[in-house]
């Protein structure tokens, strides 16, 4: 099988996962799809990783949806098409689920789908030169799986508006939505704020990293009723008491580094 993606964990573990088909501007299909559901329940189950980038390679981030893949579907069954639309539906979820924090470096071109990906991620930076556009209305179709991240990445403000037009929209506009943090002028500084963050990241303890975005997975757009408020109470408790709460807690107190930050070299005990 082509590898349409590349996983790699580097010396600090960090997992870069790279959309690798430039030759077709890094658009998916079925077997993309597959490969990086793959890469990233591997890096889920590592240990050792401590945070993942999507990245891609060549001119653009992802053109969205493979033409000839589109092609088949069309000749499909309903029954296959659901199924298929279902893969895609189990990428976005795998993605906006990860326990590890996840970065989105993207240039160039994100276009249909693509902005479900950047969607998913927590932290996403941007070239100014991307271009983001939710374009399935221009064929008929609808943005629907991405469609429950991508509306509260941007707002349903602005997805009423860009659903129906298919208008692209550039980097600037798209962290003036919510949907990028960061805005980069070339790869080079792309790459430096992404180090950046991940180096604040691996300060931080990897068991309240997984928890804090399961926190706001369970308190997002809910009522403040009573249910959020014991939910939220358990949670702190839980934590407090864990390994990790307690030696975080310790290295506090005692003005120590907790164990899950490296010393640096030439300061190991």
């Amino acid at each position: 099988m082509t590898d349409y993606v590349e996983l790699r964990r580097d010396a600090q573990g960090t997992a870069w996962l790279t959309l690798n088909r430039p030759e077709v501007h890094n658009a998916f299909d079925d077997t993309m799809i597959a490969q990086i559901i793959d890469a990233l329940e591997t890096t889920d189950k590592d240990a050792s990783v401590r945070a993942l980038v999507l990245r891609a390679n060549g001119k653009n981030f992802s053109a969205g949806a493979d033409l000839g893949w589109m092609k088949r579907m069309a000749q499909n069954s309903h029954e296959q098409n659901l199924e298929d639309a279902r893969q895609l539906a189990r990428l976005m979820e795998r993605l906006n689920n990860l326990s590890k924090p996840t970065l989105a470096l993207v240039q160039g071109a994100a276009y249909g789908g693509a902005v479900g990906l950047a969607a998913c991620c927590d932290i996403v930076i941007a070239r100014n030169d991307a271009r983001f556009c939710l374009s399935e209305v221009k064929i008929g179709l609808i943005p629907a799986v991405i469609s429950p991240y991508v509306v509260r990445a941007i707002g349903e403000r602005q997805a009423r508006r860009y659903f129906v037009t298919a208008e692209a929209f550039d980097a600037t506009a798209a962290k003036g939505f919510g949907l990028v943090h960061e805005l980069a002028n070339d790869d080079a500084q792309l790459e430096s704020i992404a180090q950046t963050l991940i180096g604040q990241l691996r300060r931080n303890s990897p068991q309240g990293i997984a928890e804090a975005k399961k926190l706001i997975h369970a308190v997002s757009q809910k009522p403040i009723d009573q249910n959020v408020i014991d939910d939220t109470a358990r949670r702190i408790a839980d934590i407090r008491v864990s390994a990790e709460g307690q030696e975080g807690l310790s290295a506090f107190l005692n003005k120590r580094q907790p164990n899950w930050v490296e010393a640096p070299k030439g300061q190991e005990e």
